[in-house]
């Protein structure tokens, strides 16, 4: 077998098992229940020593559940795959050499995932101009997010009657519609998806409000689910930091010299908002001496993630120290006098990859040319599909 025959191959395989794990994710999201295969080998094995058949409000999911999945890994699939090869058939334009996409599949089956960490396509050769960069990092976004603008349009116009809720949630039929003014008296452990621009305009112009379901249940409407998880990776995609896509797009836009002082400056302040309201004065004041220490135990591991993170900001490492500890005072003094705001730390492990392994500055090229009125305002678009795209707060554990 050639090395691109077998190269194809893994790309096939990581297609086919991401398809698999993403089918079994949107099933455990509409259905609120875990593929767990020894419960169903315990259960397979209690009916046949028994010689009783299980109830079904007593089994784990099987086929049935799996194959409704695809509602959710089909259209999911497809907007990320739109993504990737806007970005392919760009470089291709450009006579850049790229790979086709490498899927990654992630399936837990001890915990909801969404059945995914996305997808990639590798660059195998030198990017050399500015205008190449900005033409392949805006082309995956823009193709992406139109994708995902009709899985909302049909998912928003199309929804099932307000009843489909108790299919799902059956113990909630006795309720009758009224049901959210009773089972939502202890609301923990429910998932809200927090509203981007977007998402809000399709809620609230163009569903059915009859139809439209509560907050608490969105993430058991597949199509709906899938449009606003390629909202947020778009948006994500789209910080203008490093080699992201919004990185490519901002260098195109602005050259190596301006860039590497704008997107530090944003990656700043993306980490202090992540992290405002962690840590609070009052905190402190009001503890015991061991909580007092716990506290301060937590907030020195603080301080030193965020160095960790900052650490490629400078070459002096001094400098990412005096940072890390100017963003903790900061946002003790915002949090001290603004106490209701608060950032969003699910933000962190995203903002610890940039810093590490991805990277806050951007490579040089070799042509550093104006991109042309046109693509800046291509770009000005691309950076008012970050903000409609964007929310601040997207998944909230209540």
């Amino acid at each position: 077998m050639s090395p691109n025959s077998r190269t194809h191959l893994i790309q096939a395989l990581l297609f086919v098992a991401t398809l698999i794990t993403t089918t079994m994710a949107g099933a455990e999201w509409m259905f609120g229940n875990i593929f767990s295969f020894v419960s169903t080998f315990i259960h397979f094995l209690a009916e046949k020593m028994s010689g009783n058949q299980v109830p079904e409000t007593g089994k784990p999911m099987g086929w049935s559940q799996f194959f409704m999945g695809f509602q959710f890994s089909i259209p999911f699939l497809a907007i990320l795959t739109i993504h990737e090869f806007g970005h392919y058939f760009t470089a291709k334009k450009h006579q850049v050499k790229v790979t086709l996409p490498y899927y990654i599949p992630l399936w837990f089956g001890i915990s909801q995932s969404i059945g995914t960490m996305g997808a990639f396509i590798r660059i195998t050769s030198v990017v050399r101009s500015r205008l190449k960069f900005f033409d392949i990092g805006i082309a995956g976004p823009l193709a992406g997010f139109v994708a995902a603008l009709v899985v909302l349009w049909y998912g928003f116009t199309h929804l099932p009657p307000a009843d489909y809720i108790f299919t799902i949630h059956p113990e909630y039929a006795r309720y009758g519609l009224s049901y959210p003014q009773f089972v939502y008296e202890n609301s923990a452990g429910n998932i809200v998806l927090g509203d981007n621009i977007l998402f809000w305009f399709f809620k609230n112009f163009v569903a059915d409000p009859a139809r439209l379901p509560h907050a608490y249940e969105i993430i058991h409407y597949p199509l709906l689910f899938a449009g606003y998880l390629a909202l947020f990776f778009t948006s994500l995609n789209l910080i203008p930091i490093g080699q992201l896509d919004g990185g490519h797009i901002l260098y195109g836009m602005i050259g190596k010299k301006k860039f590497d002082v704008v997107a530090p400056a944003l990656y700043i302040v993306f980490v202090f908002y992540a992290g405002l309201g962690m840590f609070r004065a009052e905190e402190f004041a009001i503890s015991s001496d061991s909580v007092f220490y716990e506290h301060l135990l937590s907030l020195v591991i603080y301080i030193y993630f965020l160095y960790i993170c900052l650490r490629r900001i400078s070459e002096n490492a001094s400098n990412a120290l005096m940072v890390s500890l100017m963003i903790v005072v900061g946002q003790f003094g915002l949090s001290f006098l603004r106490p209701e705001w608060e950032g969003y730390s699910g933000f962190l492990p995203f903002i610890f990859i940039l810093g590490r392994f991805l990277g806050i500055r951007h490579p040089e090229t070799e042509e550093n040319k104006p991109i042309g009125t046109a693509r800046m305002i291509l770009g000005v678009i691309a950076l008012i599909i970050f903000i409609i795209s964007f929310s601040p707060k997207p998944f909230i554990v209540l």
